[in-house]
């Protein structure tokens, strides 16, 4: 992409950058927005005329929209790889440790663990079908999967594009590849590393975003707590909803047992963790470049 233009805007309550050879088309654009209203409308829990709002008031049949059934599908999947590790049930865990609809960021004095799936969830096939009253919380996938709709609209007008929200990135294929910086997760102002994707996504997880008092939001439902033996974890797979879970995921399983059931992919996934004690794990990625 020698000449390139960036549109640069906010959404789901994180910054957007969709970079193009030239500007998008006028409808493309529309195109892009009413996707992104339509997923907020679905998906957040911080506004009340959302779907997740109203599962959250009253138990019953929720339909799920045909496009995002690989989401819900990817939860489950997430869920029965993490032993429960990685759910949209997180959401009252959250929203009571201070991470609620108002941002508060005062926790309750105690903060309840998540209920298991097969308890809350009835069926997830064409609808979530709820048994009670359920606050979920799909920010574990979410915004990778939002990544991926926008950049499927995007590529329906150019073949090539990077559409960036904030780190997780989908990347149209490109010969040379591009060089992605790797956030320090103690400061951001400097980089541990880079690497280089030739195509697909690359995502991004860190307890430094997104914290308050003793916690943030990277937490194990199973027992309401914040995870602490991982600082940060970046992920290379083919969607960004895969890279977005699988980044999520790692903060609680090792990547080994993940990558033993990720097999539809035949490179599977790469990543690269960095655990409190200053210890490094991460596979032979193409490009990668340490500077720890």
């Amino acid at each position: 992409m020698a000449a390139a233009h960036n549109w640069e805007f906010a959404a789901l309550g994180t910054a957007w950058t969709i970079t193009t050879p030239t500007p998008l088309p006028a409808d493309t654009v529309d195109a892009v927005h009413a996707e992104i209203d339509r997923i907020d409308v679905a998906w957040s829990r911080f506004r009340d005329d959302s779907t997740v709002a109203a599962m959250a008031r009253r138990a019953g049949r929720y339909p799920i929209a045909a496009s995002d059934q690989p989401l819900v599908d990817w939860y489950r999947r997430l869920y029965d790889l993490t032993g429960g590790a990685v759910s949209p049930l997180v959401g009252q865990t959250l929203a009571d440790a201070g991470y609620d609809a108002d941002y508060s960021l005062r926790p309750s004095a105690q903060v309840p663990v998540a209920p298991e799936w097969d308890a809350v969830i009835a069926d997830h096939t064409g609808a979530l079908e709820l048994h009670r009253p359920a606050l979920l919380d799909v920010g574990a996938a979410g915004k990778g999967f939002a990544v991926d709709r926008v950049a499927e609209i995007v590529a329906a007008v150019t073949d090539d594009f990077v559409v960036d929200a904030s780190g997780d990135m989908r990347i149209s294929p490109r010969a040379d590849g591009l060089r992605v910086a790797l956030e320090h997760p103690l400061d951001a102002t400097k980089a541990i590393g880079v690497v280089t994707v030739a195509q697909g996504a690359v995502c991004a997880s860190a307890s430094n975003r997104r914290a308050w008092a003793d916690w943030h939001h990277i937490v194990d439902p199973r027992t309401a707590s914040p995870a602490r033996e991982v600082l940060a974890t970046w992920v290379i797979a083919p969607t960004a909803m895969e890279a977005d879970g699988l980044a999520t995921a790692l903060f609680f399983t090792p990547a080994a047992f993940l990558r033993g059931d990720f097999d539809h992919h035949a490179q599977g996934f790469h990543h690269v963790t960095i655990r409190r004690n200053g210890s490094v794990e991460h596979t032979a990625i193409p490009g990668l470049e340490l500077f720890l």
